[in-house]
């Protein structure tokens, strides 16, 4: 308990430069940690979300039945929800026109299926790039405290006329602190960055696939 208050007494009587050092860490930790948790939650969800529909789409339900159904949610689909439902919906609007060509529709509703995969890439994405910079820059940000307060130490000892330990200690032990929380900021932030990125990866890949299936069960049902 003692250790622990120590260190708070250090951080709240450190200089304002590592202080605000300090903060902005903190806060840059805090951020990240919300991050990381929705990601994770955004991610399970639609990984779930999208192996669902993935049996369903393949159980042998007639696909306008499963479009119906998802039109009742048009706003809130996600994933491979959403992709088939912007394809399907291009291809029976086009193919209520008369005499549109096969080749035509089938451009259209691979470039709706596009359309709609990139947002799903935006939206898996989310705060990703926020998470790289936070892992990228915080350990510099606390380097940048750690040279302040180790300078401030220094500066200490041209003020006295003999040197001792508990002269350069406080500017020392607050130049570590700084060190410390660059790297407690940095390293949850590049570990979930680099975990989410692959699962990303993952997701886009399973997509990619099931657009590619989708346009060719569309392409036969157009050319039977």
């Amino acid at each position: 308990m003692t250790e622990q208050l120590s260190i708070i007494d250090l951080m709240l009587n450190a200089t304002v430069t590592v202080q605000i050092v300090m903060g902005i860490l903190m806060l840059a930790s805090m951020a990240s940690w919300v991050m990381i948790f929705q990601r994770g939650f955004s991610l399970s969800h639609i990984k779930r979300d999208s192996a669902a529909f993935e049996d369903e789409f393949w159980s042998g339900k007639d696909l306008r039945k499963i479009y119906l159904e998802l039109e009742e949610h048009e706003g809130e689909l996600i994933g491979m929800e959403h992709i088939f439902h912007e394809g399907f919906k291009e291809f029976t609007r086009l193919r209520q026109q008369k005499d549109t060509d096969a080749d035509r529709i089938m451009q259209n509703v691979q470039r709706s299926m596009r359309v709609a995969m990139s947002r799903e890439e935006e939206r898996l994405e989310m705060h990703l790039a926020f998470l790289a910079t936070v892992g990228s820059t915080s350990p510099y940000i606390g380097l940048f405290g750690t040279v302040w307060g180790i300078m401030n130490s220094f500066r200490s000892l041209a003020t006295v006329q003999q040197a001792s330990l508990s002269i350069v200690a406080p500017g020392i032990s607050e130049a570590l602190i700084a060190t410390a929380m660059g790297l407690f900021a940095a390293i949850p932030a590049v570990i979930a960055y680099n975990r989410f990125s692959a699962q990303v990866e993952i997701i886009m890949n399973r997509l990619e696939a099931f657009t590619d299936e989708f346009s060719g069960i569309l392409s036969r049902a157009i050319h039977d």
